[in-house]
């Protein structure tokens, strides 16, 4: 099957929504690939699950209507393995064509902020790191989190494939290796800065298409009594709260905690502590050390698997039902849609995140439906939205052009826009949530 490209300004072509299949202008290119295998276990048995059809890359994100024409797009399809029910994707993009020049950047949000205050205050109390200690981040970005290691003196290093990335890093005086993070970039970082008292990894294990080896190359850094510490969303949320736009090429594998014990065993680690926290629509914070000192996983980690097993996450049928559940939201999502469009309302949006391009080309939503839409990266005003073709403006517009709603693409800080968004509120906009439901909010 050959990746695909194609797509007109507006992706909806009738009054149904565009769904799987809408683009089929076949092409050759070297940057994907797709497996046979289970990235985690090497298991055959693979079934897909869901479809979200073909989609562009969620963060490529065109600089002009020039570029619409020559988009590609990849299958978006999500599997379940039956021999060790990790759920991944099986199409593979080059990650250098993913991360090398990015444009998400963690420093926009108060909530992200407030986050990694919590976030490394937790991480001193766990460790106990002291001004001889080094804390490393894999997929450092923007070196957001490890700023805020400064005040207990700790030694910080980041790891962070983006070119441009890591230069703004640098430049708030974070020390940055740019490189991709695998077992022989462990072994160089070791030599270069000694073993590390804890190894942050956050939002950056689902992204490897080898989470084995990734694993391995962190257990490889650690000091001997080092601590990893690895965030990433939690496929139980996804599923209570059908967040299918969090899917998309990035995100290869989406987590539980059956899965996470499963690939801690086979790198050589032992699950000590599994804490559940709201960011990114929920995730979960693993705390894991090396098995050969700390011995078998925790009590309560094996408690949290056994609950998983119980509620049929080793099941297909589970994500089968997922699969009927997203595909009602896509027609409900575009009824309220086309029922305010109809009603002469005027419609915009709040947010251009990765998650929101997959809602937006999956539900066939387009300029037809959606003017414009707000971000406040500017490494993403002044661009249009991938596959859509919305124009990106920056904050200032939902004021300036005070449409009757705003669809809130970045739902999983819709309390954030919300609050900072008084002002469009009292002036009579409403938003729009469409997940886990549709539905309307505000004055």
């Amino acid at each position: 099957m050959e990746p695909l490209i194609g797509g007109a300004s507006g992706v909806r072509r009738s009054s149904q929504p565009a769904g799987p299949g809408a683009h089929r202008a076949p092409r050759k290119a070297a940057v994907w690939h797709r497996r046979t295998t289970c990235r985690a276990c090497a298991g055959e048995r693979l079934t897909r699950v869901l479809e979200l059809g073909p989609q562009p890359l969620a963060n490529a994100l065109p600089r002009s209507p020039s570029e619409f024409a020559h988009e590609a797009f990849y299958p978006l399809d999500v599997y379940f393995c039956a021999d060790c029910a990790l759920i991944q994707l099986v199409d593979v993009i080059d990650p250098s064509v993913l991360f090398r020049d990015y444009i998400y950047v963690t420093g926009t949000s108060a909530t992200i902020a407030e986050h990694n205050e919590r976030y490394a205050r937790a991480v001193i109390e766990h460790t106990s790191a002291g001004p001889r200690d080094l804390i490393v981040e894999i997929a450092s970005n923007d070196g957001s989190l490890l700023r805020c290691f400064q005040p207990y003196g700790v030694r910080t290093l980041g790891v962070e494939p983006a070119t441009n990335i890591a230069a703004i890093a640098r430049e708030h005086g974070v020390e940055t290796v740019n490189e991709f993070f695998d077992e022989r970039t462990a072994s160089t970082l070791r030599e270069a800065h000694g073993p590390a008292r804890a190894i942050l990894a956050n939002n950056v294990l689902a992204h490897v298409d080898d989470p084995r080896g990734f694993l391995s190359g962190v257990r490889a850094l650690l000091a001997a009594d080092g601590v990893a510490v690895i965030e990433v969303p939690y496929l139980g949320d996804l599923l209570d709260r059908l967040e299918y736009d969090t899917v998309y090429h990035e995100h290869l594998c989406y987590f539980s905690a059956t899965t996470l014990v499963q690939l801690a065993d086979a790198a050589g680690l032992s699950v000590r502590r599994i804490d559940r926290v709201p960011v990114h629509g929920g995730s979960v914070r693993v705390y894991a050390t090396d098995a050969a000192r700390a011995g078998g996983h925790d009590d309560a980690v094996l408690a949290m698997v056994r609950t998983e097993v119980e509620a049929g996450f080793r099941q297909r049928a589970l994500y089968e039902r997922f699969a009927a559940a997203v595909a009602a939201n896509r027609t409900a999502l575009r009824v309220l849609l086309d029922g305010l469009q109809a009603a002469g309302a005027s419609i915009g949006a709040y947010g251009a995140p990765a998650k929101g391009n997959t809602l937006l080309n999956y539900c066939g939503i387009g300029t037809d439906l959606i003017a414009f839409t707000v971000d406040r990266n500017p490494l993403k005003v002044g661009r249009y939205t991938p596959g859509t073709h919305i124009p990106i403006l920056p904050v200032s517009a939902l004021l300036d052009r005070q449409p009757d709603y705003a669809l809130i693409l970045a739902w999983n800080f819709a309390d954030e826009i919300m609050a900072q968004q008084a002002e469009y509120q009292r002036r009579g906009g409403k938003f729009i949530l469409p997940i886990p439901q549709p539905r309307i909010v505000g004055s």
